[in-house]
């Protein structure tokens, strides 16, 4: 791995980390802001429990060192959170500014999977 993407990954990835951490925090403690948007479409608050604690244990598993099954699984929860809430906002016909964020996590997550090192890899030892 090339010093450079050694960069690229380690700035990335803890733009992702303190993107999903404080959002996921905010969604934890029940903002009164992320309560009005959950129900603008069309979530139940409880939601955002289960959303928060999954983006929490996501960086938890995308910083430590090993595991690299549970990153994979980390990467393609946030993956999956991110497309959901684009699509989500896409089906209550929100305006472009409430896109920007989840499609910014979406592009940190998939710029963070694909520099990551290979320690952080999920290796098929040439099978």
């Amino acid at each position: 791995m090339s010093k450079k993407t050694r960069i690229i990954y380690w700035v990335v990835t803890c733009w992702l980390s303190l993107g999903m951490l404080s959002t996921g925090i905010v969604q934890l403690i029940h903002m009164d802001e992320e309560v009005q948007k959950m129900h603008a479409l069309g979530y139940s608050p409880y939601f955002l429990t289960l959303i928060g604690s999954w983006k929490l244990l996501g960086v938890l598993a995308i910083l430590i060192p090993g595991f690299p099954l549970i990153k994979e699984w980390a990467y393609a929860g946030f993956f999956f959170l991110m497309t959901g809430a684009i699509f989500s906002h896409l089906a209550a016909g929100d305006s472009a500014e409430e896109y920007f964020g989840p499609v910014l996590l979406l592009v940190l997550t998939v710029v963070s999977w694909f520099s990551r090192p290979s320690g952080r890899k999920i290796l098929n030892n040439g099978n």
